[in-house]
C-alpha cells in the first residue's frame, strides 16, 4: 500500500480546511521563536497564515508536492508540529509525530478518545487537549459537522486539558 493510499480515504472527511477561528486558540500557547512545521499545509492554509501572522517562523509540507508525512521530515530545524491532519489512520498520524519527541498539536475528533488507539499511544505520555466550547465548522463542510474537535498534544500545553471559547466572527 502506499503512504498516499494511507494519508488520504477515498472518502470526503480528509480534506476539511481549518477556519481561521480554529486556529486562532492555540496561538496564545506558542511561543514567537518557535519554529513550526505544519506537515499537511500548503502555503494558502489557514495554519500556514495564522502562524506566520503570530511572528513564527513556518515550514509547511504536503503530501501534493511529494512530502509524504510518513517519510518526510523538513531539512531545516523545527520546533513544533501544528496542523490539522487527514482524519484516516489517525494512530499512524500519531505514532509517527510521536516519533520525533518534539511536542505537537494536532486538531483532532473528539470521537478519537472513544478509539483504543489514543489510550494506547499515550499510555506513558501525557496526552493534553485544546477543547473549546462548540464544534468547528470545516471549510467547504457547511453546517453539517457533527463531531466536535480538540487539538490532541504533547508537551506543549501548560496542563493536560485547556477549554477555550471560539470565535466564528474571527
Amino acid at each position: 500500500m502506499k503512504s498516499r493510499d494511507i494519508l488520504y480515504s477515498n472518502g470526503n472527511n480528509d480534506e476539511c480546511f481549518t477556519p481561521p477561528y480554529g486556529i486562532i486558540p492555540i496561538l496564545e500557547f506558542l511561543d514567537k521563536e518557535a519554529v513550526v512545521w505544519c506537515p499537511f499545509d500548503t502555503e494558502d492554509s489557514h495554519f500556514v497564515k495564522e502562524i506566520t501572522s503570530n511572528g513564527n517562523k513556518v515550514i509547511y509540507s504536503h503530501i501534493s508536492k511529494g512530502q509524504d508525512f510518513f517519510n518526510y521530515e523538513p531539512e531545516e530545524p523545527w520546533d513544533i508540529i501544528i496542523s490539522n491532519p487527514p482524519f484516516t489512520n489517525k494512530r499512524k498520524i500519531f505514532e509517527r509525530a510521536l516519533s520525533f519527541n518534539k511536542p505537537f498539536a494536532l486538531l483532532m475528533s473528539l470521537t478519537w478518545l472513544n478509539d483504543s488507539a489514543p489510550k494506547q499511544l499515550f499510555f506513558e505520555k501525557d496526552l493534553q487537549l485544546l477543547m473549546f466550547d462548540k464544534r468547528i465548522k470545516f471549510i467547504g463542510q457547511g453546517n453539517k459537522i457533527t463531531f466536535s474537535s480538540a487539538y490532541y498534544c504533547w508537551n506543549f500545553l501548560p496542563k493536560q486539558i485547556v477549554m477555550r471559547k471560539i470565535n466564528e466572527g474571527k
